[in-house]
């Protein structure tokens, strides 16, 4: 049976999970999730766990964060003045915010503390210095 290699353009379920066991993303009960193994547009553990695999077969992988979305970074983490923000806006923890940087760049943002005075945003991936475990089915080598 074929296997899964570099080059191959696939169809996987999956199942992502942090080290709580809490499911963060899952694409079960929905399409199967269809890349190329090697563009790099998944992450890099995820596309390393599924070269050598088999149509039909499942496995668990832990993907260490270095090998997910890298680790949690103090210099993507900011403090601003509150006046700074629109008036418009009333940040919340949690909320999701995109700053504008010249005139086609933006950066996606979470607001993670505020205060009377300061907002502090995080510009980290959501899952940055996490290690995750993903079960993985290979439906179909395309």
């Amino acid at each position: 049976m074929a296997q899964a290699k570099r080059g191959d353009q696939v169809k996987v379920h999956y199942t992502g999970k942090l080290a709580d066991g809490q499911i963060f993303d899952s694409s079960v009960g929905s399409e199967p999730l269809e890349f190329t193994i090697g563009e790099g547009n998944l992450i890099s553990g995820f596309e390393a766990a599924v070269v050598g695999m088999s149509p039909g077969e499942s496995k668990n992988v832990a993907i260490p964060a270095n090998q997910a979305y890298g680790p949690s970074r103090q210099d993507l983490v900011m403090v601003v003045e509150r006046q700074q923000i629109p008036p418009s806006i009333q940040p919340e923890v949690g909320q999701l915010l995109e700053l504008r940087h010249g005139e086609n760049e933006s950066l996606a943002v979470m607001v993670t503390e505020v205060s009377p005075t300061t907002i502090t945003l995080d510009a980290n991936h959501p899952l940055a210095g996490k290690n995750l475990t993903f079960e993985i089915e290979l439906v179909k080598i395309v």
